[in-house]
């Protein structure tokens, strides 16, 4: 699969790493440009690039930087494309945002809001980064560590899905964009190491 990776930081950069291990085809890009991805793409085989030519050539896009940086893209810029948002609202690094301040909203709603003509998925947010390599392990294994996804568009959640079962955890269907409210900083399934069953317990606690 062609995959754009927005930010290269923990999340970011483990994504990169781990995804071109797996085969796929990786171009990843920060706020700072390729020059400072050059690192980065020698050690994985990724192409660093602009964010304008890693979202063209990909059939999916993850979006892995702090919240406040949103507001920073075009609504274009992530159009017609699977957006797997990562991002987490912390409101000591990116400053209060009075939409989210509320209880249950989610941020991944405000994130669909601010684009246009994008499925937006909520994954890879409840995760320690160091976990995505050290806890990955083949289907079936005895308490296989799982991840929760959220998203509106059935077949959009269904191809993240398929992609963290590919990079070793199971996928817990976790609702609607709407409730992945429940996945968030401050939530039972946030940076626990759960298998799918107390994953599904945990959002059901929420």
């Amino acid at each position: 699969m062609r995959i754009g990776i927005i930010g290269a930081g923990s999340i970011g950069g483990t994504l990169t790493r781990r995804l071109t291990d797996l085969d796929h085809d990786v171009t990843v890009a920060n706020s700072r440009g390729p020059a400072s991805l050059m690192l980065l793409a020698r050690e994985t085989g990724a192409r660093a690039g602009s964010v304008e030519e890693a979202v063209r050539s990909a059939d999916l896009v993850v979006l892995a930087v702090p919240l406040k940086a949103v507001a920073e893209f075009d609504p274009d810029t992530f159009g017609g494309h699977v957006l797997v948002d990562a991002c987490n609202y912390y409101p000591a690094r990116d400053g209060a945002i009075p939409e989210l301040e509320k209880p249950h909203n989610a941020s991944s709603e405000w994130v669909a809001h601010r684009f246009r003509d994008v499925h937006v998925v909520k994954a890879f947010n409840t995760i320690e980064f160091t976990h995505l390599s050290a806890h990955a392990t083949p289907p079936g294994t005895v308490a296989r560590r799982a991840l929760p996804v959220a998203g509106d568009d059935r077949a959009a959640k269904q191809q993240v899905m398929a992609l963290v079962d590919e990079l070793g955890f199971d996928a817990v269907d976790a609702g609607s964009l709407a409730e992945s409210w429940r996945q968030q900083p401050g939530t039972p399934v946030y940076n626990r190491d759960l298998d799918a069953a107390q994953v599904r317990d945990a959002l059901f606690r929420a």
